[in-house]
């Protein structure tokens, strides 16, 4: 005689597992928009820390050569700075969009080292760059140690002008 099992397989059902994927859809709509909202700060501070870096760096070559690199052109390091500096972290888009410039005018910003909004990644509004400005200093664009310079252009003074 042969005994039968009562016991059936059971699987998922189609039901069941459309309401498990709209509740991982529901959590996944939740949890994106945090994310996106923690870009915005890492980006402002990496850019921080690589002007800050530069800035150092700058400072070194100037103490080992006795004066400041010469004026760059905007994404391109200026001659002499590349045993100072990582080529490839200067001429990559910033973290915040632009390029990276050194610019050298002594009657008015001195030297310093910035991002110029040229066209290339996105470009930054002074509202943003205002917000940029309080992790260095005052939160104001026309003085302190982070300042506009022109058009889309924004810098981090090393050695302020006459």
């Amino acid at each position: 005689m042969r005994r039968h099992n009562s016991t059936i397989a059971r699987a998922f059902t189609l039901v069941e597992i459309l309401i498990v994927v709209v509740i991982l859809g529901i959590l996944a709509a939740m949890v994106v928009p945090s994310f996106a909202n923690a870009v915005e700060p890492s980006q402002q501070a990496a850019f921080a820390t690589n002007i800050r870096g530069f800035a150092q760096s700058v400072e070194l070559y100037r103490v080992r050569e006795g004066d400041f690199p010469p004026d760059g052109t905007s994404g391109q390091i200026p001659n002499g700075l590349e045993a100072y500096i990582d080529v490839s972290t200067w001429e990559r888009t910033t973290p915040i969009g632009g390029v990276w410039d050194s610019e050298s005018d002594p009657a008015d910003l001195g030297y310093g080292v910035g991002v110029h909004f040229n066209g290339t990644g996105e470009t930054r509004d002074d509202v943003y760059m205002t917000e940029l400005d309080a992790i260095f200093d005052d939160g104001d664009l026309t003085s302190g140690a982070f300042r506009e310079f022109g058009d889309g252009r924004y810098y981090y003074v090393i050695q302020p002008g006459d």
